[in-house]
């Protein structure tokens, strides 16, 4: 099967038996435990929209037919699927920095947007020498974003443009959390509460401190920080029947992990990692230490996970409740099996399109999902059953 070439627009049908004996690629061994074979996954449909973003890095689904698109280049899109349109609708965005890894990260909609028409935006901002990662909201009246304005701002600044987080989930109290990386050299700080760096914050969508946060009480921390010890979570998702959220993270060379989030928990970064540094050398010679929460999953070598969706959906109902993971370095989709409060197997999907994966988007009434690839002129997939 030829792959798909995202230079136009296509369409690709893969059926299950070609998917898990042509589409295997060098990353199958990357797990912890064996995959499965034994079921037959749905055959699956890939289709590019025309659009064409410079390293899209994010989406959120509105109505009509529409999406808010972001670029790590710094331009929020108004995508419209059905007449192809691209339209700039980036507000103003506080010392915005776009360099290496620094740019325009996240778009979600409030929980109630239906009523407040709120979008959440985060961003990287400062300077090469002084920046960190922003979070802000405004009002969306159809065709713009208006009253836009910073809600949170991580701390202290550092140098750099790398680790940046930047991911955006909602709790079912509408309490938002915010992914915050460790900036590359900065390691050391993600075991310090006194500071952002490493770290997932809770705040109010006004950004205000939740009363109820674990650290609140703590005059040495910061009171925004839920968890801590991380190196650089790029997903997270709320798992309605376990009522619990989890996070991808990006490990060094090996020690990507899926973690389940828990209130106040140090996950123990850089004293604990199934990885190594890139040079090579020994980061720490401990996988686990006690009172340091370990992963419910981890990769060595490492495919780079850059999200995380779980699939809650009818187009796919075969995968509810399980794991879809982007991974960028492994170009493919991995599908984690969730059953029995774990996650038993992993399957390969969407390999054929050789492609650094950013992002994975369900479409909220159609369960179709959405691809974001991570290119200068990066493309929209959108995947829908054979």
């Amino acid at each position: 099967m030829n792959p798909c070439r995202l230079l136009q627009t296509c369409i690709v049908t893969v059926f299950s038996t070609l998917l898990l004996s042509s589409f295997n690629d060098a990353f199958a061994a990357d797990t912890n435990e064996p995959e499965e074979r034994d079921e037959v996954a749905p055959a699956y449909v890939l289709t590019a929209l025309p659009a064409t973003i410079e390293f899209p890095w994010s989406m959120a689904f509105l109505p009509k037919e529409e999406m808010l698109v972001t670029s790590r280049a710094g331009k929020l899109w108004l995508v419209n699927s059905a007449t192809d349109a691209l339209t700039d609708v980036t507000p103003e965005l506080q010392d915005l920095l776009v360099d290496g890894q620094a740019g325009l990260f996240e778009v979600a909609l409030s929980p109630s947007f239906n009523r407040d028409r709120t979008v959440f935006l985060s961003w990287a901002c400062g300077t090469l020498r002084a920046n960190n990662t922003c979070l802000g909201k405004g009002f969306w009246n159809g065709s713009e974003l208006t009253n836009f304005h910073l809600i949170f701002r991580a701390s202290p600044d550092k140098r750099g443009s790398a680790h940046y987080g930047g991911r955006i989930a909602f709790m079912p109290d509408s309490t938002l959390i915010l992914t915050l990386g460790d900036g590359f050299d900065y390691r050391e700080e993600a075991q310090r509460i006194s500071n952002h760096i490493g770290s997932v914050v809770r705040l109010e969508l006004d950004g205000t401190v939740p009363s109820d946060n674990p650290l609140i009480s703590n005059p040495k921390a910061k009171p925004e920080i839920f968890t801590f010890g991380h190196r650089n979570v790029q997903g997270v998702a709320w798992h309605p029947e376990r009522r619990a959220m989890f996070i991808s993270e990006h490990g060094p060379r090996g020690g990507d992990e899926i973690n389940l989030l828990r209130s106040g928990q140090n996950y123990g970064w850089p004293l604990v990692t199934g990885g190594v540094d890139y040079t090579g050398a020994k980061i720490t010679p401990y996988q686990n230490l006690p009172g340091l929460s370990g992963p419910e999953f981890e990769w060595t070598p490492s495919i780079a996970p850059s999200g995380l969706l779980i699939y809650q959906g009818d187009m796919f109902a075969d995968w509810n409740g399980d794991f879809l993971v982007p991974a960028l370095a492994a170009k493919k989709v991995v599908r984690l099996r969730y059953q029995d409060d774990q996650l038993t197997s992993q399957e390969t999907l969407f390999a054929e399109l050789e492609q650094r994966i950013r992002y994975i988007a369900m479409h909220p009434e159609t369960g179709a999902l959405y691809l974001l690839t991570d290119h200068s002129a990066g493309k929209i997939i959108k995947v829908t059953r054979e």
